[in-house]
């Protein structure tokens, strides 16, 4: 079964998931990024050293966080007992025949030791 705990993490996992892609898409690789989104310039609230900063520290962030989510939501998977699955029924012993008694079939019982003679092809027809 699975639990309110686990639930709880799996969303967290996801919300964190996407706000990871906001904050990679904010970033733009040619160094304007997010500040030269807003306004350009001189006359931005933050420098785009700043800005960029704060977006590789929050990439960094929320990627471990979404490591120890992941580890912490495994841990928290149900297993052993608390399968929801049918458990198959052991195999039945099949009683084996005494060492004494030969095949009911009139074959010859089976020797391990013994080599199997190879099976011929059918003929052509």
């Amino acid at each position: 079964m699975v639990t309110g705990t686990f639930i709880f993490l799996m969303i967290i996992i996801i919300a964190v998931c996407v706000l990871l892609v906001l904050i990679i898409l904010s970033q733009n690789p040619k160094g304007g990024g997010l500040s030269s989104t807003f306004g350009g310039g001189g006359s931005q609230m933050f420098g785009v050293q700043r800005t960029n900063d704060f977006l590789d520290k929050a990439t960094w962030t929320l990627s471990i966080l979404i490591v120890v989510l992941v580890v912490l939501s495994n841990v928290m998977i149900p297993r052993g007992n608390q399968s929801t699955l049918p458990v198959p029924p052991a195999p039945s012993a099949v009683p084996e025949a005494p060492a004494g008694t030969p095949p009911a079939s009139g074959q010859a019982p089976f020797n391990p030791q013994q080599p199997v003679a190879p099976i011929e092809p059918a003929p052509a027809q």
